[in-house]
């Protein structure tokens, strides 16, 4: 619920903090004492749009402050979760700064945010119904939901939405089957070719830089027998260098014993040098031995890598990823071969998930029909109290066409009016005037408080233009609906006031020569009388007033 208001340089409003508590709060005034500033002050902390004209005269901007406590898997919180903002557990305070020159900037949690966002949080805090404009209900689209939380059908209609996406997502699946299967038979001659060809080719991965290099020593490959074979001949001058390492070893180790362990050393030297060099001399023959002179072998390597390379340029594809290209041409083929199978398959899925969304829709359609009906007659007669004994409150659950289908299910609803006899129902918002729109919101939230997530309700003016016994029991129907949620009124009527849990006193004051303000205060008992006596006698409170006040609050 909204737990308080903090009001800086509104209109009139130099400086303003209100608390609330449950249940139903009244506001009460002289005709222009500033009550439509409180509610302007409100919405803009809502995400209303902004007006400069808004800014107190002289001051530079105004700010708004809303707090509200709303419990912890509230749908505001769960959209400011989804935007990454830690708000668990705390407080929503939601802050709104408007410049004089018209600028604007929204804030949750001191969290910079865009008046969007702000108005979306603000949509699911508090639901504002006045004569001249109306949030939520008036909106057609919100019908549906409102309907199905009336019935106690958020299982079911779990199941429809999530019979909906699978179904979405079968036919998603044979649609892009059937296109694969499409493109590929329109290429199916080239794919062929393709695939023959690299299965001739038959190209691993790796080959190309292997193929280079062998290229590249064949190329040279005079050179480095040159080469190696003049080191061989270095290594047999002067007899074989293993065989001089080793008798230059053996001449040693004759006397190694009378030196004392000094030519140690170097007989270990010896030793480890005649081994490399025979493991050198090893090496040199087996290199020199699979050096391949012969051209025919270089033909053969580079018709082997400009064969690749030519491939590779042919598909757009890297050498390496020709053998990867070969699996995807025969992975095509064998969908061709195979599709009209797959596509069988793929179509049984999806008329498996198309019956079971329709199952569980026509088990929505059935409880929302039944619903409406309940819906119908609890909103009747809440009607006549609230003169509108003449009115007729009707619920549309109509079928659509299977294209119109969607995860809400099979039907389209619509809550319509009908205030005169004989004349056809039609939408809230275009056949009820200003009174009676506020009269019928009023009704709905009565039958609909125990279903709503919205924890706050402001009614603006709900008793316009009536008295005596209806304006009682608009009073009556606002504070049972203060019962199931915290609702804010803003009312001329003692019947209504005289129904508040709270009771706010907003007034004009003049604070200096020429500068007046408005204020706010909250009244105690007796000062709630009092108001409610000014309401009852007008500019002279008399003791008859009074004790008609005193009869009002005690019912």
């Amino acid at each position: 619920m909204l737990v308080s208001l903090s009001i800086r340089d509104v209109v009139l409003i130099e400086k303003l903090d209100l608390s609330f508590a449950g249940g139903l709060s009244a506001f009460t005034g002289e005709t222009g004492a500033g009550k439509s500033i409180l509610l302007d002050s409100l919405s803009l902390a809502l995400g209303a749009r902004a007006d400069s004209g808004l800014v107190r005269h002289g001051a530079p901007q105004l700010t708004v402050i809303a707090e509200f406590d709303p419990p912890p898997f509230h749908p505001a919180r769960i959209m400011l979760a989804a935007q990454d903002m830690d708000v668990a557990g705390a407080p929503l305070l939601l802050r709104r700064v408007v410049t004089a020159d018209g600028r604007s900037r929204a804030y949750v949690n001191d969290q910079a945010v865009s008046v969007g966002l702000l108005r979306k949080v603000g949509d699911e805090l508090v639901e504002i119904h006045g004569q001249f404009d109306s949030h939520g209900l008036l909106d057609a689209e919100t019908h549906i939901t409102v309907l199905d939380a009336f019935a106690g059908a958020a299982e079911t209609r779990r199941l429809v939405r999530t019979g909906w996406d699978a179904w979405r997502q079968a036919a998603k699946a044979r649609t892009e089957a059937e296109d694969i299967l499409k493109r590929a038979r329109a290429e199916e001659e080239a794919l062929r070719h393709a695939s023959e060809e690299l299965k001739g080719l038959a190209p691993k991965p790796g080959e190309d830089a292997e193929l280079a290099q062998t290229r590249a020593m064949l190329q040279h490959g005079e050179k480095l027998v040159e080469a190696m074979n003049a080191a061989m001949a270095s290594l047999r001058q002067r007899g074989e260098v293993e065989a001089t390492l080793r008798t230059a070893e053996r001449t040693l180790e004759r006397v190694a014993d009378r030196a004392e362990g000094k030519l140690d050393p170097v007989i270990a030297a010896l030793n480890r040098a005649a081994m490399e060099a025979a493991e050198a001399v090893g090496l040199l023959e087996r290199v020199s031995a699979d050096i391949d002179l012969d051209p025919r072998h270089l033909e053969k390597v580079e018709e082997r890598l400009f064969a690749l390379r030519a491939a590779a340029r042919k598909h757009g594809v890297e050498v390496d990823g020709l053998a990867a290209l070969k699996d995807d041409l025969d992975r095509q083929l064998a969908a061709l071969d195979g599709g009209g199978d797959g596509l069988a398959k793929l179509a049984r899925a999806e008329q498996t998930a198309r019956a079971a969304y329709v199952e569980a829709a026509r088990t929505l359609s059935k409880a929302r029909t039944e619903a409406a009906k309940r819906l119908d007659q609890a909103v009747a007669a809440e009607l006549p109290p609230l003169k509108l004994d003449k009115a007729r409150f009707a619920t549309k659950v109509a079928a659509q066409d299977e294209n119109a289908w969607g995860a809400d299910g099979l039907d389209a609803v619509e809550f319509l009016v009908s205030t005169n006899p004989g004349t056809p129902p039609g939408p809230l918002g275009k056949i009820a005037s200003g009174g009676e729109l506020s009269r019928f919101m009023l009704a709905l939230k009565v039958v609909l408080a125990r279903t709503s997530s919205t924890p706050t309700m402001v009614f603006d003016e709900v008793d316009s233009g009536i008295g005596g016994a209806v304006a009682a029991a608009v009073g009556e129907r606002l504070a049972r609906l203060g019962t199931d949620v915290q609702v804010l009124v803003v009312t001329h009527s003692p019947q209504v006031a005289a129904r508040g849990r709270n009771h706010y006193r907003v007034a004009k004051r003049e604070v200096a020569a020429g500068k007046v303000l408005t204020s706010v205060e909250e009244l105690p008992q007796e000062a709630r009388r009092e108001e409610i006596a000014r309401m009852l006698a007008g500019e002279t409170v008399t003791d008859q007033a009074r004790a008609a006040a005193d009869s009002l609050m005690a019912v």
